[in-house]
Parts: structure tokens; C-alpha cells; sequence
């Protein structure tokens, strides 16, 4: 971190890709973020018992046991933004991570510099006073803070990539997060997703 300037918080940081390390660590120091690098999961449980990071980027194995590691975070109170990264993405994955509590999902190979931004739009996020409120749908489950900004982008016609533009997410994160609004809902797609919000589940007039 340039000496000049003040520390904006420690990122924890997991990834197995040494050249990846290397390359976000620079960045987010110069970006003035501490990082902090863990070899597995459970010693990044144990420091973050210690002390509260900004943020921590997660790097997901075949394996999918980082989200254990999200969950236990979750679990043991660390309100952290959470990242989850991966060479081997899936939808599938990541609607479980954002389950699990993850603020995004990222696809690899990524370029640091986005990283970067993603994390301080997450930081930002998770710092705001409403961030923890909760929208409903007529008879369905609360949707979380996340859900429903997008939903708020869906009902205005924007794509997953305008979403992901304006709310500096990644198109898979943004994909996951409409996936999991139509289960809540119970709706098949957003045409019927916004037919039950405003037409209350008659077809819309247009």
C-alpha cells in the first residue's frame, strides 16, 4: 500500500493460483486495502474470529468447499462481503454461493482491476445503513437487499449485463440472483415474475 495512504481495511484472501495472488495483492494495496493471503479455509476462519476483514475473496475448488467456508463465516458472524471466484463456473454455482451468502460471483480467468472495483461496490454496499433490509413479494419469501435491486432492473427491461453493468456485478452473479427471485416467487421466467408484481397474475395490459 502506498505509504501516503490510509488503510481502507484487510482482504482476506484464498486462491490457489500464485500469479493471480500476486497480481490482486498488488492492486488492492495500491487500491490502499491490507491483504492478507490463507492457504485453506479453515486458517482464514481462524484469523477472521481475530478480526473483522473488509472484504474476503474466496476462490472455489472442484470441490465446492468454500462454501463451507462461506457458511461458517455466516455463521460465526462475519459480516464481511463476501467474493467467491472460479475457473469452472456454473450458474448452478452460482445461485448456491449467493445462497450461501457470497456478494458476487466471479468468473476466471479476471482482470485484477475489476476485482478491485467489485470489491469496493461491495464494501460500499454492505456499508450502508439499508443494506440489511429486506423487499416482499405478495405471499412469497422476503428477498434480500441484492434481490431486490435487481428486481427494481428487471421491471425497467434491462438485460443480466445492463444489471451487472450499473451494479458492478458479474453477468453469472446477476444471473444467479434472477434465478433465485423466480424460485421465490414461483414464477417459470421475469415475463411471469412481472405479470404476478403488477398485473397480480392476470397478463398485463399493454
Amino acid at each position: 500500500m502506498p505509504g501516503n495512504m490510509l488503510s481502507k481495511g484487510e482482504v482476506f484472501v484464498i486462491d490457489t493460483d500464485a500469479a493471480s495472488r500476486e497480481q490482486l495483492s498488488a492492486a488492492l494495496q495500491q487500491s490502499a486495502y491490507d491483504v492478507i493471503c490463507f492457504a485453506d479455509g479453515a486458517s482464514l476462519l481462524s484469523e477472521a474470529r481475530a478480526r473483522m476483514p473488509a472484504c474476503v475473496l474466496l476462490e472455489m475448488p472442484p470441490d465446492r468447499s468454500a462454501l463451507d467456508v462461506l457458511r461458517r463465516l455466516r455463521e460465526e458472524n462475519c459480516m464481511a462481503p463476501v467474493l467467491v471466484t472460479s475457473a469452472n463456473g456454473s450458474i448452478a454455482m452460482a445461485v448456491d454461493a449467493i445462497k450461501s451468502g457470497a456478494a458476487d460471483f466471479i468468473e476466471k480467468p479476471f482482470r485484477t482491476r475489476d476485482v478491485v472495483n467489485r470489491i469496493d461496490a461491495a464494501i460500499d454496499e454492505f456499508g450502508q445503513p439499508n443494506s440489511n433490509r429486506q423487499r416482499w413479494l405478495p405471499g412469497c419469501e422476503p428477498l434480500t437487499a441484492r434481490e431486490g435491486d435487481v428486481l427494481e432492473h428487471l421491471a425497467v427491461g434491462l438485460t443480466n449485463k445492463e444489471i451487472a453493468r450499473r451494479m458492478h456485478l458479474s453477468a453469472r452473479t446477476v444471473e444467479g440472483y434472477r434465478a433465485s427471485i423466480l424460485k421465490k416467487a414461483g414464477a417459470r421466467n421475469v415475463t411471469d415474475l412481472l405479470r404476478r408484481i403488477f398485473g397480480q397474475g392476470s397478463p398485463t395490459q399493454m
